[in-house]
């Protein structure tokens, strides 16, 4: 038995000690655990706990193992939301095949998931738009998916909207760029497989009948062609307008959550032709900034969130003062005073539910729910108490995979 593994991997010593030699599904072993988030897969696929980690394992024909660790590998690289690989077992004995291991996304959740739980019944659109946003940035690193879909697809809360992360990339081919022939091609079968996906859901009473499948995934293309366009489109710019439109063009890139690597100006007589070299790794600006105030890493758009809410807390105390606050200053005392209070204010039964930052933003929409209703702003103390006893204890516990069960013993 070989194991592959990029370094550093701290728990790779754990791992070893798994009874690789035998078949998956056929293993006991006190670390075996149940995701109830997980998704549907056509290869046997369990959870192992080890190190204050989980890994899912995917037992596959060793030449797609060893060509999924290296296109997640290259993903990694390139800052593409996707699962974390660790490493590939091969050589396990005869019949047997390789066993990929990868690591499984924190408070993450499969689409069937999603839709079980009764938060989950009017994501639809917001689903929609990180698939499609997730595919676009594949196109723009050169990566053809194959078999994009909702099964091959893990979400994760990020201040009420949803990012999307590949977990599958077994079909997946890695070029310098990509033909308009191969990116249509990825969107057709986006198209088919996610319409298959939702008429399923009908089907099992997941999803509303008032849901058109059809007009859904026919939504899928337009809002790719639009993204696609927003990101890759030249257009012609007048002297005298260069510079603000240069920039209202970077701003709503930015927005969208990508970062502008190069700016072309090409002289073309009336004019200069805009081109814009985006680069597809996430740019995490606020993410990097939180953590550099904080401490906290959360993601990108949680960050922006709470950075919102120190900027308020930051005028709250200037006004209160009568004078100047740092940002180090605000952005410590309200790390103390109003987000460490609400976390600690959290019961121990509830936590896991939701990642704490997520609980946090909940919390200010909470806030601004009740402030319209009252009249006034009735503050975050009194908006966390309020969603602690009556929001979220009503969040399933498995809505995300926050918390792992033990495996059931299989049969004997």
């Amino acid at each position: 038995m070989r194991f592959l593994f990029t370094p550093p991997a701290e728990a790779t010593a754990g791992l070893l000690t798994l009874p690789w030699r035998e078949a998956l599904a056929d293993w006991m072993d006190d670390r075996l655990v149940e995701v109830p988030q997980r998704g549907l897969s056509r290869h046997v696929v369990r959870f192992v706990s080890e190190a204050g980690e989980v890994f899912a394992l995917k037992e596959i024909h060793e030449r797609l193992a060893r060509r999924e660790y290296q296109l997640l590998r290259q993903l990694d690289k390139l800052s593409i939301p996707a699962v974390e690989v660790l490493g590939v077992v091969v050589d396990r004995g005869t019949d047997l095949d390789a066993i990929l291991v990868t690591r499984f996304l924190d408070f993450s959740t499969s689409y069937r998931a999603l839709f079980a739980n009764p938060r989950g019944q009017h994501l639809t659109g917001r689903l929609l738009d990180a698939q499609v946003e997730l595919l676009v940035r594949l196109h723009l690193a050169g990566f053809m998916w194959g078999d994009c879909s909702l099964s091959n697809t893990l979400f994760r809360l990020d201040a009420g909207a949803l990012s999307a992360y590949l977990v599958d990339a077994e079909t997946a081919e890695i070029h310098s760029s990509l033909s308009e022939g191969q990116r249509h091609y990825d969107v057709l079968m986006a198209q088919e497989r996610v319409g298959g996906e939702l008429l399923d859901l009908q089907a099992g009473g997941f999803l509303s009948e008032e849901v058109d499948a059809v007009e859904t995934v026919e939504e899928l293309e337009r809002l790719y062609e639009a993204l696609w366009a927003e990101l890759t489109s030249e257009e012609v710019l007048l002297p005298d307008e260069q510079r603000y439109r240069i920039g209202e063009r970077v701003r709503r890139l930015n927005e969208l959550g990508f970062d502008v690597d190069e700016i072309e100006l090409v002289d073309v007589g009336e004019g200069s032709r805009l081109r814009l070299t985006t680069r597809v790794a996430e740019p995490g600006h606020h993410r990097r900034l939180l953590f550099a105030r904080t401490g906290l890493d959360v993601q990108e758009k949680q960050a922006r969130r709470l950075l919102a809410d120190i900027a308020s807390f930051r005028s709250y105390l200037e006004q209160t003062s009568k004078r100047a606050v740092p940002e180090a200053v605000a952005a410590n005392r309200w790390l103390e005073e109003i987000y460490g209070s609400v976390m600690a204010s959290i019961p121990a039964e509830l936590r896991g539910r939701l990642d704490d930052a997520e609980i946090f933003h909940e919390i200010l929409e909470h806030r601004w729910f009740l402030s319209e209703a009252a009249g006034k702003d009735i503050g975050t103390t009194a908006a966390a108490s309020d969603y602690l006893a009556r929001v979220l204890p009503e969040v399933p516990g498995d809505l995300v995979a926050g918390a792992v069960l033990p495996a059931p013993a299989p049969p004997s």
